[in-house]
């Protein structure tokens, strides 16, 4: 038989239902709001996107992730079902794996981590390809060469067609894209430009290469993502995408700062230090960046030098 509920009670459970319902909405709405606090950190990464690089990893990068939804999503959905229906209470369901051998999940097991393999190793090695470091982006207009020596704990930008360098500030005009040719004059770092482009290695004694363009005119943030010592986390770079006449400037501007790159220069700039703000040099020794890599190659030291000599 039910017993019925004093009417005086009713009044005080409702509000106590009442209170714990806003308690709950209040904490689902506190956790729905926490992703929002960091929204900002992503107009810095791949995922703020302004040049056709970083833009193709994004997609490429969004569509592993809604592939890989098909692993989570099973083991997530799951879980807590069969927590639940096997749970200690349910004695109905009691769980007694006697069975030998089962079709259907033996498909369910093997299938689907299949298909997902295959197609992730067709898109891996078709944007491997499409997104080579190496390979010059299509553009009406002539690359901009730019060579990059990777020191301790700084960035040097050495422009061999225009004659200028500068620290800790690579500059181009937006328009046109930018071949980098890079070195370390020290120990391996990472140069890292996220809203235009991927990582790449730049190792002592050797070359490597990295094409790269932006949208429109714009100030970005570079990185070195290489541990490398004490002052790693302030080796950081600005990236400028400049219009043709603010290019311009900035070339004229080098120019007239008097500033001579020459090995003198260049060994004290080298030295373990921390550049607090851009430099720039209006004239650069002749090969400057192939005689870096001499120094770290005795290969191509040798060689260089019987050229010179002949």
């Amino acid at each position: 038989m039910l017993e019925a509920t004093p009417a005086h009670a009713l009044p005080v459970r409702a509000a106590r239902r009442n209170r714990s319902l806003r308690r709950l909405a209040s904490g689902l709405g506190l956790v729905a709001l926490l992703p929002l606090g960091g929204c900002g950190v992503l107009d810095h990464g791949m995922l703020g996107a302004a040049g056709p690089v970083a833009d193709q990893t994004r997609g490429l990068f969004l569509l592993v992730c809604a592939i890989l939804i098909f692993v989570a999503a099973p083991v997530l959905l799951l879980t807590p079902i069969f927590a639940w229906h096997y749970r200690l209470s349910n004695t109905k369901s009691a769980y007694r794996p006697q069975w030998g051998f089962n079709w259907p999940l033996e498909g369910l097991i093997w299938i689907p981590p299949t298909i997902i393999v295959i197609v992730l190793a067709v898109f891996l090695w078709r944007d491997t390809h499409a997104l080579d470091p190496y390979k010059p982006l299509a553009s009406s207009h002539p690359p901009i060469e730019v060579q990059v020596v990777a020191l301790d704990w700084k960035w040097l930008f050495i422009y061999p067609h225009e004659g200028v360098a500068s620290v800790n500030e690579l500059a181009f005009p937006a328009d046109r894209p930018v071949r980098l040719s890079l070195t370390s004059d020290t120990v391996m770092q990472s140069f890292f430009v996220p809203r235009l482009a991927g990582q790449i290695y730049a190792m002592a004694g050797m070359t490597t290469q990295l094409n790269l363009a932006a949208d429109a005119p714009g100030r970005f943030r570079g990185e070195n993502t290489q541990f490398n010592g004490v002052g790693f986390q302030n080796q950081k770079f600005a990236v400028l995408a400049q219009s043709n006449d603010d290019h311009a400037a900035w070339i004229a501007r080098a120019r007239a700062g008097g500033r001579t790159l020459d090995p003198a220069a260049y060994a004290t700039l080298a030295a373990r230090s921390v550049q607090p703000e851009p430099v720039l040099f209006g004239s650069v020794a002749p090969n400057l960046f192939r005689s870096i890599l001499a120094r770290n190659d005795p290969g191509l030291h040798a060689a260089h030098g019987h050229h010179a000599h002949e």
